[in-house]
């Protein structure tokens, strides 16, 4: 096999790639969701998928998502690997029953005989002038039901590693894709793609002294961007990306948290019942006598999500994560 220099490619390109080269080596991965077939899903990131194996495997479907996911249920039952496109975030809320009732209990309810490798891919989160329905985090859901696993990349070479990880697992992965960030780029080559940290891992994106800003799919940019600006009031932070919500890297981030002594929670999640109020719990219980200030938030607000025009100031920025830093430093100095 003739090698392809890395050269600029997108987290949609890397996530295609995923999918076909799991469908190339495995016949049992099945496609199916809206529109994934002829035209290539509504990110196309089904692309091409359909016209190599075949509308049997890259399967269109009508637009019920109960019945998309009850159907993936049933392939995964009999042997196949199914892997289902949610269009948009809050379309999947349809379907929660299958997922809640079905999907998340089928191996615990077969003592362990049965699993199911299914992965449910959901675009989410916003940025892209969506409104409600289109822009939603609904990870806190997902993480609260258990016997799901929850990972979201943030990067074009955990795009590949993840998805691939996913759709080996036997057990359901919700594989939660940051809309913002598909036509992301970076240097990756289809036919040496990097090796990734598995699923259940954490990694430090970006090493630092002064505090920890402990984030995950879109938000690790917007921290990466703060912790370079937050050099100039002479802080040092280090950036820690979850990838996965579920299994939840326990090790990582208190490691990180316990050499800073200072941590911030930064996604686009409401903050009210979001994924930041059991980060700030576990850390708090596993670091507190290494804590010089309160685990604080930065998220969403709590609403529903708000028109395109109003999503800039809805959405985690730079100075909303460099205020939340400069609180840890006063309340410390206190």
């Amino acid at each position: 096999m003739t090698t392809v220099a890395a050269k600029p490619a997108t987290m949609a390109q890397a996530l295609q790639r995923a999918m076909r080269d799991a469908m190339a080596e495995d016949p049992s991965v099945h496609v199916l969701g809206e529109d994934v077939g002829t035209l290539g899903g509504v990110f196309r990131i089904t692309d091409g998928l359909a016209k190599e194996f075949g509308e049997d495997r890259c399967t269109d479907t009508p637009l019920a998502e109960a019945g998309i996911l009850g159907t993936a249920v049933g392939m995964a039952m009999y042997g196949l690997r199914p892997v289902v496109e949610m269009q948009f975030d809050a379309f999947a809320y349809p379907a929660f029953e299958q997922l809640i009732s079905h999907v998340s209990k089928m191996r615990n309810r077969t003592g362990g005989s049965m699993g199911m490798p299914l992965v449910v891919r959901v675009p989410y989160g916003g940025g892209i002038g969506g409104v409600e329905h289109h822009s939603d985090s609904s990870e806190a859901y997902y993480m609260a039901t258990p016997g799901l696993h929850v990972v979201t990349p943030a990067t074009v070479e955990d795009a590949y590693g993840l998805l691939r990880a996913a759709i080996a697992s036997d057990d359901p992965v919700v594989f939660l894709e940051p809309k913002r960030l598909y036509w992301s780029k970076a240097e990756w080559s289809p036919d040496a793609p990097t090796e990734v940290a598995p699923i259940g891992k954490a990694v430090v994106r970006r090493p630092g002294r002064s505090a920890t800003l402990i984030t995950y799919g879109p938000s690790v940019p917007v921290c990466l961007e703060a912790a370079e600006a937050a050099k100039a009031e002479g802080w040092d932070l280090e950036v820690v990306d979850l990838r996965s919500l579920v299994p939840f890297d326990d090790e990582t981030v208190c490691a990180s948290v316990r050499r800073t002594g200072r941590a911030v929670v930064v996604h686009e999640s409401t903050g009210f019942g979001g994924p930041g109020g059991e980060i700030a719990a576990r850390v708090t219980e596993r670091c507190f006598h290494h804590l010089e200030a309160p685990v604080l938030r930065v998220a969403g607000f709590d609403i529903p999500y708000p028109p395109p025009m109003l999503e800039k100031h809805h959405l985690p920025g730079v100075d909303r994560v460099l205020d939340a830093v400069a609180r840890l430093q006063w309340e410390a100095e206190s």
